[in-house]
């Protein structure tokens, strides 16, 4: 008889715990409601809406790039207005402290007995969701200020841990140009964002209809669509739903295969990318498949789900070289030839010597 392996005996336990069909079906529709309701504001994006709703109920972190003008902040407050949550934005300077995003210690004095006592003044993490806009426009250090608070969900201020309130969202926005004067986030950080998502122009038939709609007397208003608690039930269920060992596998292979100069590493990527993706890639294209197969009112995770995620998972985790740059690769383009590559309905003994090469690492 087959025996299980360390993978496998994960899956069968998530196996093992019944998914309320009702609970799928209400996060489902919780998911409508918020696009419908979106959609009165923003118009198209609808692949980004998707991906914040996505990282959002797996409980992770959403970085969001492009140029000015494309309503990345107007996509973020928008969305906070139809969650029953607490917001604070944050707009990132040159001249930001770390103490202005975290808050700081005050001496305070009892006016009827004279003494004096510390008094944390609660600073805007202290909120559901965060929009953290122009996150490169500000030092390292003050960016840093954020890493625990991402990571551990709570921060510490003159030795003293404070927790966040759950659940807590993250969503950062940077300009792709206008490089002068901006601090580029270090690599560590940037692992941190469960998605990296890009913002495209919208087609010519959205541009107008946005020019039609943000020029006229009528502004929509929203309404709240889902609740504090309801958040946070979502993101439990999100965490049992199972993922069966060749998606598993499947989600693995493909980070490894970002990885240059390890064992069955491919050629092209030993030659045009410096680091790969590390393990935290894995979790996120996981919790992100699981999160995303339950929007599509699924109880179980599929390959679809893996593949659709790739891109925002991946490319703020691979580093490329000068070679890339030479021979046009970007990191794109590599993760476009590496879903090319990793076919999961191939087996490890198939002709073709790409999907052999990473299968079997």
């Amino acid at each position: 008889m087959h025996e299980l392996n360390d993978v496998d005996k994960g899956a069968d336990q998530s196996k093992s715990r019944p998914i309320d069909p009702q609970m799928v079906d209400e996060v489902t529709a919780a998911y409508q409601r918020l696009r419908d309701e979106l959609g009165k504001i923003i118009i198209g994006q609808d692949e980004v809406v998707d991906q914040m709703l996505i990282a959002l109920f797996a409980n992770g972190h959403c970085m969001l790039e492009g140029v000015p003008g494309l309503a990345k902040t107007l996509m973020i407050s928008s969305l906070a207005k139809c969650l029953a949550l607490s917001f604070r934005r944050i707009q990132f300077t040159p001249d930001l402290m770390p103490s202005d995003i975290t808050g700081t210690e005050v001496i305070q004095e009892d006016r009827s007995s004279g003494e004096r006592s510390f008094k944390f003044l609660h600073g805007p993490i202290f909120a559901n969701v965060i929009l953290a806009d122009e996150i490169n426009r500000t030092p390292p250090k003050t960016q840093a200020a954020l890493l625990e608070a991402m990571q551990e969900r709570h921060i510490t201020v003159g030795g003293t841990q404070h927790d966040l309130t759950p659940p807590f969202f993250v969503l950062a926005t940077q300009n792709p140009i206008e490089q002068e004067g901006t601090y580029p986030l270090p690599e560590a950080q940037q692992d941190r964002f469960m998605f990296k998502v890009l913002i495209k122009y919208p087609s010519y038939k959205e541009e107008y209809a946005i020019a039609d709609s943000t020029t006229g007397e009528e502004t929509p208003a929203l309404s709240e669509c889902v609740t504090q608690a309801q958040v946070i039930a979502y993101q439990a269920l999100i965490r049992r739903i199972p993922a069966a060992p060749e998606i598993v596998r499947y989600a693995l292979n493909l980070v490894r295969a970002t990885r240059p100069n390890e064992e069955g590493s491919l050629e092209f990527i030993n030659k045009v990318v410096s680091w790969g993706a590390g393990p935290r890639a894995v979790q996120a294209l996981l919790l992100g498949g699981k999160a995303r197969a339950v929007l599509k009112n699924r109880h179980h995770v599929a390959i679809e789900d893996i593949r659709a995620l790739a891109f925002p998972v991946l490319r703020h985790r691979v580093v490329t070289n000068y070679s890339a740059e030479a021979e046009g690769y970007t990191t794109e383009r590599i993760i476009e030839e590496l879903l090319a590559c990793i076919d999961p309905n191939r087996t490890p003994f198939d002709d073709d010597e790409c999907t052999r090469k990473v299968l079997t690492a």
